[in-house]
C-alpha cells in the first residue's frame, strides 16, 4: 500500500507561498536566500528522497511549474525526478506536463480528490510524494489522507501568505518522528499523524 508524503519547503511562520519569487507575492523569494552551504545540503536532502520516491502526486499548476525547469535539467536529481511516474490531480487536462523519461507519460486523476487519491494508495506501494500543490495538500490535509508530512523550515518570518495549514476543519494532531539540521540555517522536521491523539 502507498502512503502520501507531503514533503514541503515552509517559512518559521508556516507560508509556502511564491518560494522562489515567479509569482509575484511581495514577500516572495524566500527560498533563495539560503547559503550555498544550506542549500547544498538540502539538495543533496533532496536527492535522497527522490531516490526513496515511487511517484509523484501534483496539482495541475506545480505540474506545469516542475516541467518547465526539470525535463530540460540533467544530473543525477533530475534524472530521478523526470523518471518517476507523475499523477496530476486535475479537472481541466487530459495529460500531465511534467512526463516521465521511463516511457510512462503519467496519468491524471479527474475525479474526487478522496476517492482518486485512496485508490491510488491501495494501487501503488512506497511512497507517493506531493510536492507544492498547495490546495491538493490542503485537500488531503482535509479527508486525513497524509500519512507522513516532511517540512524543511527556513529561518525567516513572513507575516503573510498562504500557509501548509491555512484550512483545516477540525485540529489534526501529528507526532514528530524526526528532527536534524540542515545545513546550517535549515531544520528537517517530520511528522505522521498521531493515531493515539485521535
Amino acid at each position: 500500500m502507498g502512503r502520501i508524503v507531503i514533503s514541503e519547503n515552509v517559512t518559521l511562520d508556516g507560508v509556502v507561498e511564491d518560494p522562489t519569487g515567479e509569482e509575484g507575492f511581495s514577500r516572495g523569494g524566500w527560498f533563495l536566500r539560503m547559503s550555498d552551504k544550506d542549500r547544498a545540503a538540502w539538495a543533496e536532502m533532496e536527492l535522497a528522497e527522490a531516490r526513496a520516491t515511487e511517484a509523484l502526486l501534483l496539482g495541475r499548476r506545480s505540474d506545469e511549474w516542475f516541467a518547465a525547469r526539470w525535463l530540460s535539467r540533467g544530473g543525477a536529481w533530475a534524472d530521478r525526478l523526470n523518471s518517476l511516474p507523475k499523477y496530476v490531480v486535475s479537472a481541466t487536462v487530459q495529460e500531465p506536463e511534467w512526463s516521465s523519461a521511463t516511457g510512462f507519460r503519467g496519468k491524471v486523476l479527474p475525479g474526487d480528490v478522496v476517492e482518486e487519491v485512496s485508490a491510488l494508495k491501495e494501487e501503488l506501494d512506497g511512497d507517493i510524494v506531493v510536492y507544492a500543490s498547495i490546495r491538493l495538500a490542503h485537500a488531503l490535509l482535509e479527508h486525513d489522507l497524509v500519512d507522513e508530512l516532511r517540512l524543511t523550515v527556513f529561518p525567516v518570518v513572513l507575516g503573510a501568505g498562504r500557509r501548509l495549514f491555512d484550512r483545516t476543519s477540525t485540529s489534526r494532531p501529528l507526532r514528530l518522528v524526526t528532527t536534524r539540521t540542515v545545513g546550517d540555517g535549515l531544520a528537517f522536521l517530520t511528522y505522521r499523524p498521531d493515531e493515539d491523539s485521535i
